[in-house]
């Protein structure tokens, strides 16, 4: 009698090398002044790591005072606060003074704790690549040998222009887009009303950046992170703003200002409680057959699974195992176990 065959895990089977996407939570929250920073940390030590941490060291920090806010940030990213390893910071642009004196003061000190490194306002590619290059020989400088992971804004008119190959780049894990300064950088053509949670779904340039950036991601496999809603206090506006950028232009992250953001944003990027459901049922078969062909009934219809859809179904999964809050809703415990090699806690 031969012993069964172990169960082989969806990434070993769907992907091919280098297929792999960027595991990141779904919202990127960026806070800036001490106060909101504190207690941003302590937000996400109470609902786990399903939100990141960006401290802010462009727009949070006082003009002139960069290089000091850099030395807090460096505390905090260092401090018993950073419980998940989930905390970035944003620096100032590449061509801005204190862009290397930050990278001075982060790398060494925080370097092997941030979990990323925001580079706003890249004018084109030789940007990036400059600011990346900056970045890894600063961090050789201080021993760090894990490759800081980079994210960028895209918020100028070059930027957008490269934007494929800046997704294509090797140290990029995400890119962002900066729904303001774009606005802003087409000297009034695009009114104020583009800025709004409305408007910025329906100017057609607005839009055409936000796709370009998001198909650009999904080809170089990197994560396509949607723009700010500035109106915070308004809770419905934000959902549907969530839920268009995720269902209708491809967004797997948004930025979030606010606290009272965060869990909107989680809550529009995880998926139904039906469609867990159905992916757990047909992944389940799928590995007890080691992945051959299923036949799967949904709503009454047989319907035939192969590794094609395994894959769109082990990434429906992925999302709701990253958007599960530490006391929300969790993934069956088979499912934990099978899949992500955890239980849930009795």
């Amino acid at each position: 009698m031969t012993a069964a065959t172990p169960l082989r895990h969806p990434r070993d089977v769907l992907f091919e090398e280098g297929d792999a996407v960027p595991d990141l939570p779904v919202c990127d929250h960026y806070c800036g002044v001490e106060a909101r920073m504190r207690k941003s940390l302590a937000l996400q030590a109470e609902l786990g790591p399903v939100f990141d941490v960006t401290l802010d060291g462009e727009d949070g920090a006082p003009v002139g005072g960069e290089v000091e806010h850099a030395h807090l940030m460096a505390e905090l990213a260092t401090s018993d606060l950073n419980r998940f390893g989930r905390v970035g910071a944003r620096v100032v642009p590449f061509d801005h003074p204190a862009f290397v004196p930050m990278l001075d003061v982060l790398l060494p000190k925080a370097g092997n704790r941030l979990a990323y490194l925001m580079i706003p306002k890249p004018r084109h590619l030789q940007d990036l690549e400059q600011a990346a290059a900056v970045v890894d020989r600063i961090s050789a400088q201080h021993g760090l040998t894990r490759p800081l992971p980079l994210h960028a804004l895209v918020e100028t008119h070059g930027a957008l222009r490269d934007v494929f190959a800046m997704a294509a780049h090797p140290r990029i894990e995400s890119l962002s887009f900066g729904l303001m300064d774009f606005v802003s950088a087409h000297r009034g053509a695009i009114p104020q009303s583009a800025m709004g949670v409305e408007g910025q779904f329906r100017h057609p340039l607005v839009l055409r950046a936000k796709l370009e950036i998001a198909a650009a991601c999904h080809a170089a496999g990197r994560v396509p992170s949607h723009c700010v809603v500035t109106e915070f206090k308004d809770s419905d506006a934000l959902q549907q703003a969530a839920e268009q950028a995720s269902k209708q232009l491809g967004y797997t992250r948004m930025w979030s200002i606010h606290p009272d953001q965060i869990r909107p944003i989680v809550d529009a990027f995880s998926p139904t409680a039906a469609e867990i459901d159905q992916a757990v049922e047909i992944l389940l078969a799928a590995q007890a057959k080691d992945w051959a062909p299923i036949r799967h009934q949904h709503r009454g219809r047989d319907q035939l699974h192969d590794r094609a859809s395994y894959r769109y179904f082990w990434q429906v999964l992925q999302r709701a195992h990253r958007t599960a809050f530490s006391h929300g809703p969790q993934l069956p415990e088979e499912v934990l176990t099978a899949f992500f090699g955890e239980k849930p806690a009795s």
